[in-house]
């Protein structure tokens, strides 16, 4: 079998770092390299021809879904024309809904990865990626009367609850309550299953 070329060598760096974020953030840091390159389409034989090592991986994937993470924000203020208080509320209502529950693999990689990181030795450039990205949302979430830092709690908080006990009502209550904890309870009733804005 010849060579891959330099395009598709990139290509499929690309897909491997793309799938290795969907599946941390679905069942965590602790996925196989070979059930990864499997998830990709790929041979196990080729992950070190593309990566130093498995922690190598985890800094891309990480670095990847905090990019998009950041991507959505932006999304997010360009469709309510930089009006930030909608585009906020529009991303509470996304992020505690029950899509976004049950969506792990395409959702916030800080509830996600949180586990995690809290494992990771500190130095890694995935913490230091994941620290960051904590703070850009913080800092995305504050308003001139709330604190960014207590609202990412609040909704990160509530995700990761609302996940553990899916399949009961407390799930679902987690999820409203903490809604309208963040927009007031006459914004909040009946968006429960609101659909993905874009902004997550």
């Amino acid at each position: 079998m010849g060579r891959v070329s330099q395009a598709q060598a990139q290509d499929n760096r690309r897909r491997v770092v793309e799938t290795s974020s969907r599946l941390f953030r679905e069942e965590g840091t602790h996925v196989s390299v070979a059930d990864l390159m499997k998830a990709a389409g790929l041979t196990h034989g080729g992950f070190y021809k593309q990566f130093a090592s498995k922690e190598a991986l985890i800094d891309e994937a990480t670095t990847h879904a905090f990019a998009e993470l950041a991507q959505h924000h932006k999304d997010g203020l360009d469709r309510y024309a930089g009006q930030r208080d909608a585009a906020q509320r529009a991303l509470i209502d996304t992020y505690l809904s029950a899509e976004h529950r049950d969506g792990a693999a395409d959702g916030c990689p800080a509830a996600a990865l949180a586990t995690d990181m809290a494992r990771d030795g500190g130095d890694s450039e995935a913490r230091r990626v994941y620290t960051r990205g904590v703070g850009d949302f913080a800092d995305f979430l504050a308003t001139e009367d709330q604190d960014g830092i207590t609202r990412l709690c609040t909704m990160l908080g509530a995700l990761v609850l609302s996940r553990a006990t899916k399949g009961s009502p407390l799930s679902e209550e987690i999820l409203t309550t903490a809604r309208e904890a963040l927009r007031g309870p006459s914004s909040s009733r009946g968006k429960n299953n609101a659909k993905p804005c874009g902004c997550l």
